[in-house]
C-alpha cells in the first residue's frame, strides 16, 4: 500500500487546527503527523530532522512572531522536497505575489472547503499548482497588466505553451497525458523543460511567469 501524505500544520488558530485535524483523521491517503503555532517552533523541528519530514506544510500567514512568509524562504531551504499550500484568510495581491514568488506551491483561503484543501493537497502532490479560485482569477486578471515585460532567454514550444496552459488550468500530469494523447515520460520532460526555460521552481511560478511575460492571451 502506499504511504500516505505527510502533512505538517502551521496555524494558531486551535479550532481550525481542530477542523484540519479530523478531516486528515478520515482520509487513508492523507496523514496529519505534526501541528505547531509558530513558525519558530515548526522551523526548528525541522532542521536536521530529514526522516521526519512532510511532504506537504499547511502554513497560515498571520501567526504570533515570525509570519508564514518570512519563514516560507526557510521552509523551502530546510525541506527542498516539501510542497507549500498557503492557508489563509488573505486575498491581497501583495500576500499571493509574494507567496508565490517565495515557491509556495498554492494558495487556499480558509474559505475553501475541507475538501477544496484536501484535493489541493493531493494536486500539489502530483506536481499540479492549487490556487483558491479567486485568487486564480485575480492572478489571470492582473499580472499581465501589472508586472513588466520580459524576454525569454529561450521560447517555449508549441508542445511546451500546451502543457503550460493544462497546467494554469489546474491538471495533473496524468490528466495531461489522456488530454493530449502522450505518455507520462513526455509530460515529464515538457513540464522540467518549462521550468528549465521559465527559470522557475514549481507549477505556480510557471503559470506567474508565463503570464507577466505575456505568453498567454
Amino acid at each position: 500500500m502506499k504511504e500516505p501524505i505527510k502533512i505538517m500544520l502551521v496555524e494558531d488558530n486551535r479550532e481550525y487546527r481542530d477542523v484540519i485535524d479530523l478531516a486528515m483523521s478520515r482520509e487513508e491517503d492523507l496523514e496529519l503527523v505534526s501541528e505547531f503555532v509558530t513558525a519558530e517552533i515548526a522551523l526548528r523541528s525541522v532542521q536536521g530532522n530529514a526522516p521526519k519530514l512532510p511532504d506537504v506544510v499547511l502554513l497560515d500567514l498571520r501567526l504570533p512572531g515570525m509570519s508564514g512568509l518570512e519563514v516560507l524562504p526557510y521552509f523551502t531551504q530546510a525541506m527542498p522536497r516539501a510542497k507549500v499550500i498557503i492557508l489563509t484568510q488573505s486575498d491581497s495581491e501583495e500576500d499571493v505575489l509574494k507567496a508565490i514568488s517565495l515557491g509556495a506551491s498554492g494558495y487556499l483561503l480558509k474559505s475553501s472547503t475541507i475538501t477544496e484543501i484536501k484535493d489541493g493537497i493531493r494536486l500539489v502532490v502530483n506536481g499540479g499548482a492549487s490556487l483558491d479560485p479567486s485568487v486564480a482569477k485575480f492572478v489571470l486578471k492582473t499580472l499581465q497588466a501589472k508586472l513588466p515585460t520580459e524576454e525569454l532567454n529561450a521560447a517555449l514550444s508549441g508542445r511546451e505553451q500546451e502543457v503550460l496552459v493544462l497546467i494554469s488550468e489546474g491538471l495533473m500530469k496524468k490528466e495531461i497525458c489522456d488530454r493530449l494523447g502522450i505518455g507520462y515520460a513526455t509530460v515529464d520532460t515538457h513540464v522540467r523543460h518549462i521550468y528549465e526555460k521559465l527559470d522557475v521552481k514549481n507549477a505556480p511560478a510557471a503559470v506567474t511567469k508565463a503570464f507577466r511575460l505575456g505568453l498567454f492571451d
